[in-house]
């Protein structure tokens, strides 16, 4: 074709532009959703919007710019707004910066380099750590927010103050079939419908704050084929030597894995390592569920 002919680009199918809309709308309510949930935090927030090489990282933080910092990972398929009964108790004596994961349903962006490894998730907190101006951090992880922050400690323990896990999962233990079984529909059939279903059989009934129900339920639609980056279990012989302190409080009536595989496997690791039971409460009903007893151990173990 010659250069000074420009050829038309084709008009895009009505199908096509039905699900480009469709995808808009799903944003739309996702994000008003997203503030909804925001509201429920009992402090002011401060919202960050973090540029590294993996695109802009939204973090929520709050508490004393001069106090010492911890970094809060969600689980996965829910946001940061999910600490927003823990916020209050942790920033009263912390900088908390909870943080939005890349990729997942949450206001990060995805830009430049995609996030497609294991090894991309460290460099990506890498990331977040140097926007927000920090040499290194107390780290507090819920279900795949604790792989995360496990393989974080083992690849950057020197930037790692403190490290919490909430019932970790992939990290000392496999899933229970019937966790996974259970969790399909979320995948076949997104929506609101299925992830209250399938809350209310993971937590045995459990009230969960309804905002961060729907939150859920949209993420699913609207971040519908975002792919999760995952990989082996950490490789916590590497924390020899490293004098992390690490605090595992599993989840009582947790359904996602074997709490007595999980305990065992975390007592092995060569680190500083201290494991405690929260009574009452199921993987998805922390870190919520009872937040006074969860924060109260979370902040001893910080001021130790």
């Amino acid at each position: 074709m010659p250069a000074d002919i420009t050829a038309d680009a084709p008009a895009p199918t009505a199908s096509a532009a039905s699900r480009a809309a469709s995808r808009a709308a799903s944003r739309a309510a996702f994000r008003a959703a997203y503030e909804q949930a925001m509201a429920l935090w009992p402090v002011p927030v401060e919202r960050l919007d973090l540029v590294s090489e993996f695109g802009t990282t939204r973090v929520n933080a709050c508490g004393p710019t001069d106090g010492p910092p911890l970094v809060l990972l969600h689980g996965g398929g829910v946001t940061s707004a999910v600490w927003y009964a823990n916020a209050g108790a942790l920033s009263r004596t912390h900088r908390v910066y909870a943080v939005d994961q890349m990729g997942a349903p949450g206001l990060s962006v995805p830009g430049g380099r995609a996030l497609r490894r294991p090894e991309d998730l460290p460099a990506w907190l890498d990331g977040v750590l140097d926007g927000l101006g920090l040499d290194s951090a107390a780290v507090l992880g819920h279900s795949y927010g604790g792989w995360i922050a496990l393989s974080y400690a083992v690849h950057a323990r020197d930037r790692l103050d403190r490290l919490v896990l909430l019932d970790p999962t992939q990290c000392f233990a496999g899933y229970r079939a019937s966790y996974l079984l259970r969790a399909l529909p979320l995948f076949v059939r997104p929506g609101e419908r299925s992830t209250r279903r399938f809350l209310a059989w993971e937590t045995r009934g459990a009230p969960l704050a309804p905002e961060l129900v729907r939150l859920m339920g949209l993420g699913a639609l609207a971040f519908r084929g975002a792919k999760v980056v995952t990989g082996p279990r950490p490789d916590t012989a590497r924390l020899g030597g490293a004098g992390v302190p690490v605090l595992v409080l599993l989840a009582e009536r947790s359904r996602a894995h074997d709490l007595r595989r999980v305990a065992a496997g975390a007592g092995r690791m060569p680190a500083d390592v201290r494991i405690e039971t929260v009574a009452g409460v199921s993987h998805h009903s922390l870190p919520d569920g009872r937040a006074e007893e969860l924060d109260r151990r979370v902040l001893d173990f910080l001021r130790a």
